[in-house]
């Protein structure tokens, strides 16, 4: 006979309270998630679809698609390198300054983006601590893809390490050590038993660092210098249209961004979907 669960007396809530609840937490999304989404679309239609895919199609809009395209395709998998082996470091290993690593990670947290990209003028601008080096040597960092790309990793590399140590933790290293006792090494080691068991919190933390690498704004728009069809990323093509008022190329760009977001994400929901699928199935044999 199936077990019937029933809440405690002092605990259970009226039904009213829990459809008010329901209603205050739909409406609230409506208003501040939705509701915006769709007026995006709305404003990019107003004037027609021809108008809409010629605002794409026109040359700075495709240079900013390509160059946020181009960052994140960078940015991303060098985040998922020093991610991946942050949280090896920290998990697997005891070493001294564990905890000031852990809070360094943490630093692109605390510090607004628009800071980063002073951090990054001070260092490698025309007057910076390695301005006149990169100036003898003709290197350009500043104002061009070096920088959008470093201050898009410094926004976003703490998303793979800050997924994958808390899920590394809890699975410990027993699987690691019984490989090595049967005569495996170390990379076999990390590709057939660690690979596998952290694939979808990687993934997941792929999916964020890819997501706020094409929406991030502050520390790039400091770096950019705003040079048109070569220097501006989406978000900053569509604040130059949206200052010029030409509200319907704004919107219509603004709406490929939220089609990049909802398309991230559906790949976030599915990973996630997948991950506790995968969890359940390993309680369940080891619970048989």
């Amino acid at each position: 006979m199936a077990k019937v669960t029933v809440r405690p007396a002092h605990i259970s809530e009226p039904a009213a309270v829990k459809w008010i609840l329901i209603a205050v937490a739909i409406l609230f999304l409506f208003l501040i998630l939705i509701l915006p989404i769709i007026s995006v679309f709305v404003e990019a239609f107003r004037k027609g679809s021809d108008l809409y895919f010629a605002a794409l199609k026109e040359s700075d809009a495709v240079a900013a698609i390509q160059l946020t395209l181009k960052t994140a395709a960078i940015a991303v998998p060098l985040n998922l390198i020093f991610g991946l082996a942050a949280a090896w470091a920290i998990t697997k290993f005891k070493f001294r300054g564990k905890n000031v690593l852990i809070t360094l990670i943490d630093l692109p947290f605390a510090i607004s983006p628009v800071i980063a990209g002073l951090m990054l003028v001070l260092l490698f601008g025309a007057q910076g601590w390695f301005g006149t080096w990169l100036q003898a040597h003709d290197i350009k960092i500043l104002f061009s893809l070096p920088a959008i790309v470093l201050a898009t990793i410094f926004v976003t590399f703490p998303f793979v390490a800050r997924e994958l140590i808390p899920l590394m933790q809890a699975q410990g290293t027993l699987e690691e050590e019984a490989a090595a006792t049967l005569g495996a090494k170390g990379w076999r080691i990390f590709w057939k038993v660690t690979i596998p068991n952290i694939k979808w919190g990687l993934l997941y933390g792929v999916i964020l660092s890819n997501a706020r690498a094409m929406g991030e704004f502050g520390a790039v728009s400091v770096v950019s210098g705003h040079i048109r069809g070569s220097t501006n990323t989406m978000p900053l093509h569509i604040q130059i249209l949206y200052n010029e008022y030409q509200y319907n190329s704004a919107f219509a760009v603004a709406s490929l961004l939220v089609l990049l977001a909802v398309v991230t994400l559906i790949v976030k929901s599915l990973a996630e979907w997948k991950f506790n699928q995968d969890g359940k199935q390993v309680l369940g044999e080891s619970g048989e």
